[in-house]
């Protein structure tokens, strides 16, 4: 993305789309990530998000100020991570992390579905053109959405890596037996 920032310096249309797309991409995915994480939690018994207040879509209850400032300035950031205890999930500790945890993921993975419904019935034809040097304001709304869908697809890949602090690593640790689970459970400190 920052390279693609570069290549937009000569068209300052297209580079101030670019960094509108990047900032709702974003915020919103950021926001319905955590939110959601608070939504199946309090779903399954756990109290604790909605009694901080972050039971909510609105994002300023999930930016990170850090990871919002590292996102701006270096295209890499994170929200703040959503309070659970594990210890009031109907599930159990285990299954109902490891059901919170995928929620974010999933949740970028709709945002993505739901931002590309114009473009693939056609509302914002996507072309060539309209992703490398966008004219008129069809052309940037498909710019602005290409890029709403591929960064919500990208953070909700990246969050089911299996390394902690991501929530792949709650969700490997929920969902393995034995040995393995653990594995994931004890390197979650580190």
């Amino acid at each position: 993305m920052l390279l693609r920032l570069g290549q937009l310096g000569n068209d300052p249309r297209a580079f101030f789309t670019l960094i509108i797309a990047l900032a709702i991409a974003f915020i919103v995915g950021i926001a319905f990530h955590e939110f959601s994480h608070a939504f199946v939690a309090f779903l399954l018994g756990d109290h604790t998000a909605q009694n901080m207040g972050r039971l909510t879509l609105n994002p300023l209850a999930h930016l990170d100020p850090a990871g919002t400032v590292l996102l701006l300035l270096v295209g890499f950031g994170w929200g703040k991570p959503t309070p659970v205890n594990p210890n009031n999930l109907r599930n159990g500790p285990k299954a109902g992390m490891a059901l919170v945890s995928v929620a974010g993921p999933i949740s970028n993975f709709i945002m993505a579905v739901l931002f590309s419904i114009p473009l693939k019935f056609g509302l914002f034809p996507l072309t060539n053109q309209s992703i490398t040097h966008p004219r008129g304001f069809g052309e940037y709304m498909s710019f602005l959405l290409f890029y709403v869908v591929v960064i919500n697809i990208v953070l909700g890949l990246f969050n089911l890596l299996p390394i902690a602090p991501l929530d792949g690593a709650k969700l490997a640790a929920g969902i393995f037996p034995g040995e393995m689970g653990d594995f994931f459970r004890r390197m979650e400190p580190y």
